[in-house]
């Protein structure tokens, strides 16, 4: 059995600003996880959690790695009542080549958990000390990854990955709508399938019946209540062969937001000829800042973008799409996002008809897609160094 290790800290962290990566203790799992390939574990949690309790009065209390348990929350307690909660999604990567471990841009998801929690009334961190504790809770982690012990790597696992789900939820065991005054911070990790095998069928919502975000509300925050309304009526646009919705809002203009809980692109030739990377922008709080969305843009922009090639983000319409369909200018679509990473669209079902999104002959989009998603996963995977792969030790 390994046993439980204890790491003195520095006294000099203030826990009223954060918790702090130099106060963690380790306490390991005495029954970890038995198996040979961790690829036969799908949707199995990992055998630790990250721990770390708030409050109003004393702060942040030492976070901790602790064997993964269920949580003994109050029946009172505020997230249980008032939704009171945030979290994260990313994945670690391993190198097949060198079997070191990476994460993509952490620091990203960090800045985007704190808008998050002070969105919906919830303590800070540190970014930086949040990106510590999540390499070390990794490193306890990665042996759910592929490839390591007897594993032996092989090329159709080149997406291999762990998804790793920091969440934040208020504590306090109180009835009433108020601020929490407690609350807790923890990281859980599981295998996931890919889901970017195949392309998608997007049906376009009516912003008359349902509209996920809209301006001046809290799509740019990543909190439940932008994805469990979504359920039902994702649910019903399934029973007819779709694999996601994309949400439009505003019923005169019927603008773009998001595929799903992912990030939406469409590249179209101007009237003028000129190529066009589009996706709604940020300006209006009705999509959330995705981090694959993020490095699409920088990674077109510093790569593709030329005197015939754009990248923007603008507000735009299905009726756009449709248009460039219609005249011949639609050159491609796609989603991208933590889960789906960069997924082709093959269909939009628009009005009660089904448009077809150029495909190249293997089921694949086009070219700007697709070596966009090489790029990233050159950098996901550590084949390339980058400044983007945060390594593991």
């Amino acid at each position: 059995m390994t046993p439980s290790i204890t790491q003195t800290s520095a006294p000099v962290a203030d826990s009223h600003v954060s918790f702090y990566a130099d106060d963690l203790t380790i306490s390991f799992n005495q029954n970890p996880t038995q198996f040979t390939d961790p690829r036969t574990l799908m949707m199995k949690m990992t055998d630790h959690m990250l721990q770390a309790n708030w409050n109003v009065k004393t702060g942040w209390s030492a976070p901790a790695i602790i064997p993964y348990a269920p949580l003994p929350l109050d029946p009172a307690c505020s997230v249980l009542h008032y939704g009171t909660e945030c979290f994260e999604g990313l994945k670690a990567w391993r190198n097949k080549k060198t079997g070191k471990v990476h994460i993509f841009r952490p620091d990203l998801n960090a800045r985007r958990m704190n808008k998050s929690c002070d969105r919906i009334a919830l303590p800070s961190f540190s970014d930086e000390e949040f990106v510590k504790l999540l390499l070390k809770f990794v490193q306890i982690e990665k042996r759910f990854l592929a490839w390591e012990g007897e594993v032996e790597m092989a090329d159709e696992d080149d997406h291999d990955f762990l998804y790793l789900r920091p969440i934040m939820i208020g504590t306090t065991p109180q009835l009433g709508v108020a601020t929490p005054s407690d609350a807790m911070f923890l990281i859980i990790a599981s295998r996931i399938p890919a889901y970017n095998s195949k392309p998608l069928r997007l049906l376009a919502s009516s912003p008359e019946q349902a509209v996920r975000a809209w301006p001046g509300g809290f799509g740019a925050a990543k909190v439940g209540g932008n994805y469990g309304p979504t359920m039902r009526p994702m649910s019903a646009a399934a029973k007819h062969g779709y694999d996601q919705i994309l949400w439009l809002f505003d019923p005169e203009r019927r603008l773009v937001t998001e595929a799903g809980a992912a990030n939406f692109f469409v590249v179209w030739s101007t009237p003028a000829g000129k190529t066009e990377i589009v996706t709604a922008p940020l300006s209006n709080g009705t999509i959330l800042d995705g981090v694959t969305r993020r490095s699409v843009l920088e990674l077109a922009r510093e790569r593709l973008a030329c005197e015939s090639l754009e990248v923007i983000e603008r507000d735009f319409g299905i009726d756009e799409v449709v248009k460039a369909h219609e005249e011949g200018r639609l050159i491609e679509a796609f989603a991208c996002g933590t889960a789906f990473f960069v997924a082709p669209v093959a269909e939009l079902g628009v009005d009660g008809r089904d448009i077809k999104v150029p495909l190249e002959s293997n089921g694949k989009s086009k070219s700007y897609a697709q070596t966009i998603k090489k790029w990233l996963t050159e950098i996901f995977t550590g084949e390339v160094e980058h400044r983007w792969a945060a390594e593991i030790e």
